[in-house]
C-alpha cells in the first residue's frame, strides 16, 4: 500500500510539473520560448536591428496607433519605442504552445511598465522560416485591466 501511495503522489507530482504554465516541454516550445526571450532582450540592449531579425518579412502588428504591416513597417513604427537610454516596456514568455506539424507557434506573456508593474499581456504568433528562424507573423497586445494592474 505505501508503494502504491508513493507512486501515485509521485504520478501527482509529475503531472503537475508538465501542466505548469511557462514550461516549454517540446524541444519546438523551447526554440520558440528562447527566440520570444532573446526578441524581448532586444528592447533591454535597446538593439532594433537585432528586434528587425525577429520579424517576419509579412508580418502583422496591432498597436494603440492601428494596424502595422510588414517587416519595414513594424520597424519603422517600433523605433521610438529603442530611443532613450531606458526602455518604456519590457515584456517576457510565460507560454508557448506549437502546432504538432511544428511550423506555427503562440507565444504570450506579461508586458511591463519600467517599474516591473504588470501593463499588458501580449501574444504572438511565431512561423519557422525556411532558414529554420522562427519569427514573428503576428503581434497583439491586450491591455490589463485595473485590478490586475494593482498587482
Amino acid at each position: 500500500m505505501h508503494t502504491c501511495r508513493s507512486s501515485l503522489i509521485a504520478l501527482v507530482i509529475a503531472l503537475t510539473t508538465l501542466a505548469s504554465p511557462g514550461r516549454a516541454e517540446s524541444p519546438l516550445a523551447r526554440g520558440v520560448f528562447e527566440a520570444e526571450s532573446l526578441f524581448a532582450r532586444t528592447m533591454a540592449d535597446r538593439d532594433v536591428k537585432t528586434f528587425a531579425s525577429f520579424v517576419a518579412v509579412d508580418a502583422v502588428f496591432f498597436g494603440g496607433r492601428g494596424v502595422l504591416r510588414g517587416k519595414a513597417a513594424i520597424v519603422e513604427g517600433w523605433k521610438p519605442f529603442f530611443e532613450g537610454v531606458e526602455p518604456p516596456f519590457s515584456w517576457k514568455p510565460e507560454q508557448v504552445e506549437v502546432l504538432d506539424s511544428g511550423k506555427l507557434a503562440h507565444s504570450s506573456g506579461p508586458v511591463l511598465d519600467p517599474t516591473g508593474r504588470r501593463i499588458a499581456t501580449f501574444n504572438s504568433v511565431w512561423r519557422l522560416e525556411r532558414d529554420g528562424r522562427w519569427r514573428v507573423v503576428f503581434d497583439k497586445g491586450c491591455a490589463v485591466c485595473d485590478s490586475l494592474r494593482a498587482q
